[in-house]
Formats: C-alpha cells, structure tokens, sequence
C-alpha cells in the first residue's frame, strides 16, 4: 500500500485493509503476554504477583517510547501526505534517532529506580525479590523496545501495517519455546525461574527490532546521514510527540496507581487483576488495530488537506469501533470465568479476576471512543487535549475516587471498577465533543 492508496481508495475497505493485520498483530502480542502469565502461574502465585506488579512498572517506562512513536507516524504521514518524500525521511530518521537515546536512558533509570519504585507501590515484600529480578533484566531491553516503537511507526505512516503484526506472530510462537526454555533450563542454559520469562522477553525483542529495520530500510525512509537528532527538528519531532508520549506515560502512572489500591486487598487481589487486565486487553485489541488504521489516515490525508476523508474516518472508526466493542463484550460475558481459571485455580484469585471483568467490559465502547478522537487529533497535530483529558482520567480522578471508595469507605473490589467506569465516559464524551468540533472547524476553513 502506498501514501497514494492512503489519499484515494474508499475509507471503509483502507480501514479493513490497514486495521485487521494490525489487530491481529495485537492479539498475539496479548496472547504473547497470557503465555507469560501462565508460565507465571505455573511458577507460582506469588510468581503471578510479581509478574503483575513488575509489568505495570514496566508500562511506565515503554508507554513514553509508544506514546513518542505516534508522533513519528504523524509527521511522517503528514510529509507523505504533502509529497515531501525528503521532510518525510527526514523526521524518520531522526525521530527514530531521538527514541534510541530516550529507550537507553529510561532503561538505566529503570533499572537504578525499579527497587524504590516497587517499595512504593506496596508490593508485599513475599514477592517483592520477584518482581525485581523480573523488571531488572527485562528494562535492559529497553532501548529495542524503543526502536521497535519507532520502526513500526515509520511503517504506518507508509500504510504497512503487516510487518509488524508477523514480528508479533513470530514472537508469541517462539515465546512459547523460550518460556519453558528459560524458566526451568535445558541444552546447557541455567534455571532462571521468573527471569527466564524476561530473558526470552528481551531476546525476542532483539530479533524484532532487527527485522523491522530491513523492512523500513526498504521504504527508502531511513537515511543515516539525518539520524543524529538536531536542535530544530527535534524540536519539532519533541512538540508533536510529547502529549501523546504524557498521555501514555500517565496512562501507566493509572495503572500503577490502580495497582496501589488493588494491593491493599491482598496479593491475590493483585494477581485477579492482573489477569483480568491481560484478558481484557485480549478484547480490546481489533478497536487499538482500528486506532492504529485512524491515524494512518488521518494523517496522510490531512498532509493532502483531504478534511473531507478525514471526517469519513472518524465516522466509519468509529462505527466499526463499536460493532467490535459489542461482539468482544458478548464473547466475554458468556467466558470471563473459565478464561481467569486458565490460568490460576485459586478460588479467591479467580473471584477477583471476574469482579474485574464484570465492570470493565462495559466501558469498552468509552475505550473505542478515546482510541478513536486519540488517534484523529494526533494526525491532525492537535495533541494538546490528549494531554489534559489524560491527565483528568488516568491520575486526578483515579487518585480521588479510588481513595475514597477504598481508604474512606472501605467498599468491596468492585467499587473500584464502577468508579473508574463513570470516568472512562465522562472524559469519552468530552474527548468525542472537542474532536468533531477540530474536525469541523478545519473542514470549514479548507472549504469556505
């Protein structure tokens, strides 16, 4: 697919086109993740626990270098869009240049903070030595997350979306081997326990990040000589990506402030809502594979002023966004409880796992709604609102409302949940008014 295809075919077959190897890409990075969370299980409980508690600490770190990347998706599809073929190489190389440096020192701040960090979150000291060996070894993967992050995003901006969900497929099928590999030794490799399910992490990382650099190497995109970042245009590559980058930052802060709360109803409370959470996610992920095909979109066709197109987007994301939603919220209601047993027996593990479920399954259509406003304004380099309806719906109101309903009123699990839901939709509606209201504001002036 080309930036021409991006400007000219009809929206509903780019979406399928762009969105379905993207979101399938996506259920195997979860299944990747459910593979960890087994083998986690089968360790132990406590092993369980310090999976959960570690991974959330290890969002923080990777959701700046996620949230970063769209920024490169959007000006390099903006510059396609323009048909600005050196501007476009231009903030790929550099872009990819800048999160590099940032994947390196967010790796050694990790691994110098990971001990105080975990303190912090009250992580029972029972599985604390877990949850440490497994974050340690597996931030020295940083930096090839990072550019994994980056890669991919030059590859969206082209319209490719396929690369990467075959790095993705290969990493959960060689998952699969490495796990057990790791985690109990053979051929020679020493028993690591918890840590052999970060090693192979990182390892697989590694293979990934080398694999998509041939791809976008074969774009024409990547051009050495602009790879070192430049006062200039870093700047501009830094104003694009930042809120998003805060956004996904604070929307790990939320679930390590989340995950504070969850820990004062025991370690088997944290353990239920870390399998909840890859569950959930299990679900959400053709609506983040429509989010992906949103800003592909939008930003190449607002690079070619085609306002018209990008109104079409939204509607029809939005659309298949919900029918989506509805079919993954049915799926669930009927599984939620034999899919938590999968992979720990413990009866008040798995109670809390389905309490999670119940309420958050629910909110996937205010979910879709934030994927899909997120994605329009990135493209259309009005990130600023990502940022301040971030800020209110991962820390401000989280902070408020999940304080009271577990330090003042001492409410069951649940509660937790339900407040959270009366968030998600508030900030859903507000997200959804501002974005039309950018949309047609532009549409206006392109056409008037």
């Amino acid at each position: 697919m080309t930036s021409a295809d991006l400007l000219s075919q009809p929206i509903t077959s780019l979406l399928k086109r762009l969105a379905i190897p993207s979101s399938l890409g996506l259920l195997f990075n979860t299944l990747y993740n459910i593979v960890d969370t087994y083998y986690a299980g089968l360790i132990s409980t406590e092993a369980l626990s310090a999976l959960s508690s570690s991974a959330f600490l290890f969002f923080v770190i990777v959701g700046i270098g996620y949230g970063g990347s769209s920024g490169i998706t959007t000006l390099v599809g903006n510059a396609l869009g323009e048909k600005e073929s050196e501007k476009a190489r231009l903030f790929a190389s550099k872009g990819l240049g800048i999160l590099l440096l940032l994947g390196c020192i967010m790796g050694i701040l990790g691994i110098l903070t990971a001990p105080s960090m975990l303190l912090m979150l009250s992580v029972e000291e029972t599985y604390r030595p877990l949850a440490l060996r497994y974050i340690q070894i597996i931030l020295l993967g940083a930096p090839f997350f990072f550019a994994t992050f980056g890669l991919n995003a030059i590859l969206v901006a082209t319209g490719d979306t396929k690369s990467y969900r075959n790095s993705l497929i290969f990493g959960f099928f060689a998952n699969i081997v490495l796990n057990p590999l790791f985690i109990y030794g053979a051929y020679g490799i020493p028993s690591m326990g918890i840590g052999g399910i970060a090693f192979a992490t990182v390892l697989i990382q590694i293979i990934t990040s080398v694999y998509l650099t041939c791809k976008v190497f074969k774009t024409g995109l990547m051009q050495l000589s602009f790879f070192m970042p430049d006062r200039t245009n870093s700047h501009i590559i830094t104003q694009q990506s930042l809120p998003s980058a805060l956004n996904m930052l604070m929307i790990s802060f939320g679930s390590l402030i989340a995950l504070y709360f969850v820990s004062h109803y025991g370690f088997k409370a944290v353990a239920g809502y870390g399998i909840g959470y890859r569950v959930e996610q299990l679900f959400l992920l053709p609506c983040l594979g429509i989010s992906s095909a949103t800003l592909s979109l939008v930003s190449n066709n607002m690079g070619a002023k085609r306002v018209d197109r990008v109104r079409q987007t939204i509607l029809t994301s939005l659309i298949y966004g919900y029918g989506v939603a509805f079919i993954g919220l049915c799926i669930l209601f009927l599984t939620h409880t034999w899919l938590i047993s999968r992979f720990d027996k413990d009866v008040d593990v798995i109670a809390y796992g389905s309490d999670y479920i119940t309420v958050m399954m629910l909110l996937f259509f205010g979910y879709v709604t934030h994927f899909v406003c997120v994605a329009t304004l990135q493209g259309m380099k009005r990130p600023i609102m990502i940022f301040y309806v971030g800020a209110f719906r991962q820390l401000l109101a989280p902070c408020i409302v999940y304080f009271f309903i577990v330090s003042v009123w001492h409410l069951d699990f649940i509660w937790m949940w339900v407040g959270l839901g009366f968030i998600v939709y508030s900030s859903a509606l507000v997200l959804l008014w501002y974005t039309y209201r950018i949309v047609n504001t532009s549409f206006k002036e392109h056409f008037s």
